[in-house]
C-alpha cells in the first residue's frame, strides 16, 4: 500500500504540533476540573465517543468506505488500546497532580523511546543519550520528590502512563507512513469508544449542571482536534524534527493550571520541569543531527 503522506513541510509540521499540544493542555486542564464531579469512566467514554462520531460524520460521507482500509489492522487495534489505557492513567493522575507537573513527567516519553530502541530493537545508544535519559529521570524525581512528606504513591501513575504513551508514539509514527491520517483517527476513536462502553452502564449518572456537559464537550473537541493535528504533523515532517516542539505542552499546561486553578509550581518543580524539557529537546536535536550525517 503506498504511503498517503502529505507533502513534506517542516514548518507546517511544527505549527500543527504546537496547535496539537495546546489542545492537549486544554484537554488535561478541563479533565482535571470536570472529573471532580463526573465519574472518571463516564468522562473517558464521552471523550472517545465524541471523537468517533465526529470523525465518522465528517469523513465517511466525503471519503467513503475506502477510509477503513489499513495496511496494519493489528497496529491500529493496538494503538487504540494503548491510547485508552494512557487516557485512563492520565485521568487518574490529574486527580492527584497539578497540570503542569503532570505534563512535564509525561514529556519524558521521547527519552523512554530511546530505552525501548536499545532494549527491544538492539539499537546502540551513545553515552550522551544515556546521560540525557538519566537527566530526564532525575528531573522527574525532582518533580515527584518520593522522600517528601507530601509524597503520594499515586504520583507514580504518570510513570506508567509514560510507558504506554511511548509505545503509542512509536505506532503513530509507523502508521503515518502507510495509512491515511483520517483512517488512523477513525480507528482510534471507535476502538476507544468500544473499550470505554463496557463499564459505562455501571458508572453513568445524571449531571445536574450544564457546565459539566459543556466541559465534557470541550474534552471531546480538544482530544479530537489535538490527535488529528498530531497525526497531520507527523505526516508532514520527521519525528526527530517535531519532538522538541512537543515540550511546548509544558508551558501551555502551566498556563492552564494558573488560569483555572491558580496553581504556580514551586521552585523544585520548576527545576525538574526545566531539566526534563532540556534533556528531551537535546535528545531530539541529537537525533536530527544524526539523521543528517551520511552513513
Amino acid at each position: 500500500m503506498s504511503s498517503p503522506a502529505l507533502p513534506a513541510s517542516p514548518l507546517g509540521g511544527i505549527a500543527l504540533v504546537l496547535c496539537a499540544v495546546a489542545c492537549f493542555a486544554v484537554l488535561d486542564t478541563t479533565t482535571k476540573a470536570v472529573t471532580v464531579s463526573v465519574p472518571l469512566l463516564m468522562g473517558l467514554w464521552f471523550r472517545y465517543a465524541f471523537q468517533a462520531v465526529a470523525t465518522t460524520a465528517i469523513v465517511l460521507p466525503r471519503q467513503g468506505l475506502k477510509m477503513l482500509r489499513t495496511a496494519h489492522p493489528r497496529f491500529q487495534l493496538l494503538r487504540g488500546v494503548l491510547l485508552v489505557v494512557s487516557s485512563l492513567l492520565a485521568f487518574l493522575s490529574l486527580r492527584t497532580m497539578p497540570v503542569g507537573e503532570f505534563t512535564a513527567i509525561v514529556m519524558i516519553t521521547p527519552l523512554v523511546i530511546t530505552l525501548l530502541a536499545a532494549r527491544t530493537l538492539g539499537e546502540r545508544v551513545s553515552p550522551q543519550r544515556w546521560a540525557l535519559v538519566v537527566g530526564g529521570f532525575i528531573g522527574t524525581m525532582v518533580i515527584i520528590r518520593p522522600g517528601d512528606e507530601a509524597f503520594d504513591w499515586r504520583l507514580l501513575l504518570p510513570l506508567a502512563l509514560v510507558a504506554t504513551n511511548a509505545w503509542f508514539q512509536v505506532l503513530t509514527s509507523k502508521l503515518a507512513r502507510t495509512d491515511a491520517p483520517l483512517t488512523t483517527h477513525l480507528y482510534t476513536g471507535w476502538i476507544g469508544t468500544l473499550a470505554a462502553s463496557i463499564p459505562l452502564p455501571f458508572v453513568w449518572v445524571q449531571l445536574p449542571d450544564w457546565r459539566l456537559w459543556a466541559g465534557l464537550m470541550l474534552m471531546g473537541v480538544m482530544a479530537t482536534v489535538g490527535h488529528f493535528l498530531l497525526i497531520l504533523g507527523y505526516s508532514r515532517a520527521p519525528a526527530a524534527t517535531l519532538t522538541p516542539y512537543l515540550y511546548g505542552q509544558i508551558g501551555f499546561a502551566m498556563l492552564g493550571g494558573w488560569l483555572v486553578f491558580s496553581h504556580v509550581p514551586d521552585g523544585w518543580s520548576l527545576l525538574g520541569m526545566a531539566l526534563v524539557a532540556v534533556c528531551g529537546a537535546a535528545g531530539a536535536w541529537m537525533t536530527l543531527r544524526e539523521s543528517r550525517t551520511p552513513g
